[in-house]
């Protein structure tokens, strides 16, 4: 469908145009073999939730755009009973940073890869973000560069399909 962000292991495709991407170190994976730490993109449908960015690097990208405060984390650690989800610092168990020193994170596009009801082990932070590096991998996101992420974050709605495919 024309809403769709088609991701395969190198290029998306979207409303006609074609983007360079990265995907995982350990490449695609089937979703049910996905687990915490892997480094593996969950093959399969995911929707686009939300949209996070910095407000202190980037002006709000789209109405539906939340904020990245200062102390925003994202729960990594499969005992939390937060797991895989936004939580708040200080926090007791293992996360991420979300307002990074680095660009990785200024814009983030949350998927539904089990959140928000997750499963503890089952993989956190699926995330489409700016890439590191052209092509570099990831640890099980979907990267672009920082302009095309832009353009995606502008063309993309709350509830879009990205599908993950070989």
């Amino acid at each position: 469908m024309r809403g769709d962000l088609i991701v395969t292991p190198q290029v998306a495709h979207f409303r006609g145009r074609f983007l360079p991407c990265s995907i995982g170190r350990s490449g695609l994976i089937a979703a049910g073999e996905k687990r915490e730490g892997d480094g593996a993109t969950p093959l399969g449908r995911h929707r686009i939730l939300g949209l996070l960015y910095r407000p202190d690097r980037l002006s709000r990208p789209t109405p539906w755009a939340t904020p990245i405060g200062p102390t925003d984390l994202w729960s990594d650690d499969p005992a939390d009973p937060a797991y895989n989800s936004p939580v708040r610092h200080p926090h007791g168990f293992s996360h991420e940073k979300l307002r990074r020193c680095d660009p990785m994170y200024d814009l983030i596009l949350l998927t539904d890869w089990n959140y928000p009801h997750a499963a503890p082990g089952k993989g956190s932070a699926i995330f489409v973000h700016t890439w590191r590096a052209p092509r570099r991998a990831t640890a099980g996101c979907v990267a672009f560069s920082r302009s095309d992420l832009r353009w995606l974050a502008g063309h993309l709605m709350p509830g879009a399909t990205l599908i993950i495919q070989r």
